[in-house]
């Protein structure tokens, strides 16, 4: 089995393919800590010397003077609070008499085959002989408050996964003020660290900095997983880059706000923790009730960037994603949005539906606008009803007529807002999340429906599943437009108002499923503000999520690279827009969006009916390039060849085939230099042995190959490089192909 506990040393390997994470018990009171996380071991003796237990401070049952000395410098596996530990404390409580202390120590162990569903939140997940569980019971023997500390190990990727279970063992209530979901306490290498940032229309933009002494870390209080800051840090190796060098990744699952921090002690130490945001967060435990804390994954790489970013694709694809959409290629969608916004009726949208199908589009997707009293974005969230004045057949007769073009229909939602100006906050104002007394902050003029309450949560879906009953609806696109504010709900008495946040998220996650359970062959689409709620919580329930607002192909490169770092390909929301691009105003080549849009999952969002006939001619050989092409995007391993943020002149990666037979190579020249010669650029992923034939995958005409008469060796690729022509302005792309030449 991957999980090991050898009793004479009181320590647990954790083994995956190829990295070991190594805890232990220590003498005496048992304290539970932390000794290694890195490349596979082949055994463990001495491992409990790492602990310096035999070193000043000692440990407090042999020298209880320094007991606080003691607290401030052992790594622990989870960390205390108020005894002692003065780094960032794992969980914090309020009892009765106001007090705060915890100080966890060990209790008991079980080791389990398989991985167990978490209630009620998104998890990764593993069948009985692909994982296996190590369940560690901590107790702080003050106030009998047990921490149920749980690690998964996979088989086949080398990832490992924690949560905490906090239960309520006590005959008095208790406040759950703090709860982490993962503390790692490492030996300080100098590390750098790398965070993803943001806004609206440029998330996901990768950060690296050294890691100096003190607390850093990214955080939201906004609600959602949001566009500023993303629930993700890894620490790395100075020398660290795409190829090599080591590199520790920390990812939570979760949608709503956390907390990823990394901390430079002063004894050369730098612990990592990672969970809900206590802010905004208190908890309160009943007598015999538990709080399940979500997710994190772990993954350490001795192969740079690059070998993260193909450990978490693996995982996610092979034990994160659900949906039955997962292995196929999605239909090539069009998005009325950007072509008619608010101003449509059934005839303009059968007439989109129409020209599409004709191109070889295969959905259409019917965006905000069609329901309720909603000619603009001030009114009518919440009454989730056809709007008869649009669509005046009703949106079956609607999806009939598109599927009778041979295209399938989806439909938008915002299932989680309601508006001032709707029937349905005249009949219920009491379900917006609201002060009592106090203006509320609207944002997008809308407010958010307090999901947290069961009632909200039913008569919400009531009114989706009966709009999507009503007609063939094979796609939903979920959208959430605004951050929550002014947090209060009518349902929670005083003492469980920071209960709200993370109930919502609660909330949210079980709406979602019962939509999945309610339409099983359902592709969901999420959603919030283009990325603002990109995370893995969402990925467990929709196997794609709208990447950004920002379609623009160069703005693309930089929040593409930031989301690809750790999804795959297959998740990012991508679209062909118009030009000048609604939101940045730049001019791109038509060719160039559509390699943007190549890399994720493939769609447009203008109007087909005003496109030039040259660029409705290179739609069609978009469109074949996709069908010839999306397998190898869509379950090839990810490499990053140069970056655009980081050189501000071009940008290039990979997706190669599993085992390295067949590459696309996705190459877009930003800046035109003068008197510029071919780049060189070194390829990833190939076999050394093999010959590859290289081939230019046409965007702007008819065929799809063109053989560039070149045939290379894949080491002489892999460390030399090839050449790529020298394109002719900027905004160009190249897409290569190679595959393999065999005898």
């Amino acid at each position: 089995m991957s999980i090991q506990y050898y009793e004479k040393e009181r320590i647990f390997a954790l083994n995956t393919p190829h990295t070991t994470y190594l805890c232990g018990i220590a003498a005496q009171e048992g304290f539970l800590g932390h000794l290694y996380y890195g490349k596979r071991l082949e055994g463990i003796s001495g491992a409990p010397e790492l602990f310096r237990l035999e070193e000043s401070p000692f440990t407090p049952e042999n020298n209880d003077r320094d007991r606080v000395s003691f607290f401030d410098a052992f790594p622990f596996e989870y960390s205390s609070h108020g005894v002692g530990d003065f780094r960032e404390s794992s969980i914090k409580i309020r009892d009765e008499g106001g007090h705060s202390t915890v100080s966890p120590v060990y209790e008991s162990h079980e080791i389990r085959r398989g991985k167990e569903k978490l209630p009620g939140l998104p998890a990764t997940f593993a069948k009985e002989d692909e994982a296996a569980t190590l369940v560690i019971n901590l107790r702080d023997p003050a106030t009998g408050l047990k921490m149920e500390l749980s690690y998964s190990v996979f088989e086949n990727v080398d990832a490992i996964t924690r949560s905490v279970r906090v239960v309520n063992e006590t005959k008095a209530p208790l406040y759950l003020e703090k709860v982490m979901s993962c503390c790692v306490d490492m030996e300080d290498q100098g590390f750098d660290i790398l965070t993803l940032h943001g806004s609206w229309a440029r998330e996901r933009h990768m950060e690296r900095k050294s890691l100096g002494h003190g607390k850093f870390g990214v955080s939201t209080v906004r609600g959602e997983s949001s566009h500023q800051e993303h629930p993700f840090l890894a620490l790395l190796a100075k020398n660290a880059d795409q190829n090599g060098g080591e590199v520790y990744g920390f990812h939570f699952v979760y949608s709503g706000n956390f907390l990823a921090q990394a901390e430079r002690g002063q004894f050369s130490h730098v612990r990592v923790v990672m969970g809900i945001c206590p802010e905004e967060f208190c908890w309160k435990l009943e007598p015999g009730e538990a709080f399940q804390a979500p997710e994190v994954v772990l993954t350490y790489s001795g192969e740079g960037l690059g070998g993260m970013t193909r450990n978490l694709h693996d995982l996610y694809r092979n034990h994160l994603i659900r949906s039955p959409w997962l292995h196929k290629k999605r239909p090539i969608l069009i998005n009325n949005w950007e072509a008619t916004y608010f101003d449509f009726n059934e005839e303009k949208i059968i007439s989109i539906a129409r020209k599409s199908a004709k191109l070889g589009i295969e959905m259409l997707v019917l965006d905000d606008g069609w329901f309720g009293n909603r000619f603009d974005d001030n009114r009518s969230l919440g009454d989730w009803y056809v709007n008869t004045e649009k669509i005046r057949g009703g949106m079956g007769h609607l999806a009939e007529e598109i599927n009778k073009l041979g295209m399938k229909f989806g439909l938008w939602f915002e299932p989680e807002m309601i508006s001032p100006e709707s029937e349905l906050y005249r009949q219920h104002p009491d379900w917006a999340i609201a002060v009592p007394g106090r203006r509320p902050g609207r944002g997008r003029n809308q407010l958010v429906l307090d999901i947290s309450r069961r009632e909200v949560r039913d008569h919400v879906l009531k009114m989706v599943f009966d709009v999507l009953h009503s007609a063939n609806i094979e796609y939903v696109k979920w959208d959430m437009n605004r951050p929550l504010t002014d947090l209060g709900s009518a349902a929670l008495p005083a003492d469980r108002q920071g209960e709200l946040c993370h109930r919502y998220v609660l909330g949210l996650y079980e709406m979602q499923e019962r939509l999945l359970q309610e339409f099983p062959n359902l592709l969901l689409e999420n959603c919030s503000g283009g990325g603002g709620r990109f995370d893995p919580g969402m990925l467990y329930f929709s196997p794609q999520i709208w990447c950004s607002d920002d379609t623009d192909a160069i703005e693309r490169l930089m929040i593409q690279e930031g989301t690809s770092l750790l999804y795959p390909l297959s998740c990012m929301g991508a679209h062909v827009s118009v030009c000048p691009n609604h939101v940045v105003g730049r001019s791109t080549p038509f060719a160039t969006r559509g390699m943007a849009a190549l890399a994720g999952t493939f769609g447009y969002e203008l109007d087909v009916t005003k496109l030039s006939e040259e660029d409705k001619k290179m739609t069609s050989f978009q469109i074949a390039a996709y069908h010839a092409f999306n397998n190898l995007i869509r379950e090839g391993d990810y490499y990053r060849n140069a970056s655009y943020l980081e050189n501000h002149l071009y940008d290039c990666f990979q997706a190669v085939e599993k085992g390295g037979a067949k590459s696309l190579v996705f190459y877009t020249q930003v800046i035109g230099q003068p008197a510029r010669h071919s780049r060189r650029i070194r390829l990833m992923g190939l076999k050394a042995e093999a010959d590859y034939k290289i081939c230019t995958v046409n965007l702007d005409r008819e065929e799809l190959l063109t053989d560039t008469g070149r045939v290379m060796n894949g080491d002489l690729l892999m460390q030399a490089g090839m050449n790529v022509e020298r394109l002719w302005g900027d905004f160009q792309a190249k897409l290569l192909y190679l595959e393999e030449v065999r005898a």
